[in-house]
């Protein structure tokens, strides 16, 4: 585990990064990029959209000219001052401080869900990626984006030791283990020679409604029998 997949460390890290995130940001993941992202995720205007690791307002922003309003949840504070000053604490974005590990929504609370730059930072992100797809409708479209695995041995060896870097074929094990089953998987890039990053779009299952209809069956049997 990297040393910045830890929440605190994580934290830390984005107290001072939040300083010139906006700056260093256009160099890893620029508008181009993000908007090849939101025609895959195909968001209508009247979605109601979660931004998972939203940090400065980036992605939210592009979110904006899809849909009406953002739900966007961080657990950074310093990121999430940054994006108050973009978009105000009462307009169209309503912000929440959050893990994601632990969606603060009940279930099937939105259409659609986006995380871009968060999935690195994670500890457990199949802890994750399942609770995206307990908060999010059947049908409903998630969309992650992360740091692409390098190629090279001695960049492997860096990426190991800072965060969660991963490739297609992890990105598959990932999603299915928190119980998707139809996804895609992109790899874009600014310019050659620049960072890559690993976007997946992947649909809820719809059999998730009877899933959930049949565990709270089962929870109320269990409960009447201990009465």
């Amino acid at each position: 585990m990297g040393i910045l997949e830890n929440k605190a460390r994580a934290r830390l890290f984005y107290k001072y990064l939040s300083r010139v995130y906006d700056t260093v940001n256009p160099y890893i993941w620029d508008d181009r990029m993000r908007n090849r992202a939101l025609d895959w995720f195909d968001a209508d205007r009247d979605d109601r959209v979660l931004d998972v690791g939203s940090g400065t307002g980036f992605a939210t922003e592009g979110l904006l000219n899809h849909v009406d309003e953002v739900h966007a949840l961080d657990q950074s504070m310093d990121q999430m001052e940054r994006a108050f000053a973009k978009f105000g604490k009462r307009g169209k974005v309503r912000f929440y401080r959050g893990d994601a590990e632990r969606l603060p929504f009940a279930d099937d609370s939105f259409d659609k869900l986006w995380s871009s730059g968060s999935i690195e930072y994670w500890p457990n992100p199949v802890d994750a990626l399942a609770e995206f797809r307990r908060v999010t409708k059947p049908g409903g479209t998630v969309l992650v984006v992360g740091p692409d695995y390098p190629k090279t041995k001695p960049f492997q060896k860096l990426a190991d030791a800072i965060m969660l870097f991963y490739d297609a074929e992890e990105a598959e094990r990932m999603f299915r283990g928190a119980g998707f089953s139809e996804m895609n998987h992109y790899i874009q890039q600014r310019h050659v020679g620049a960072p890559r990053a690993i976007t997946t779009v992947a649909t809820v299952p719809d059999g998730d409604v009877a899933a959930r209809a049949s565990d709270a069956e089962a929870d109320r049997i269990d409960a009447s029998a201990g009465d």
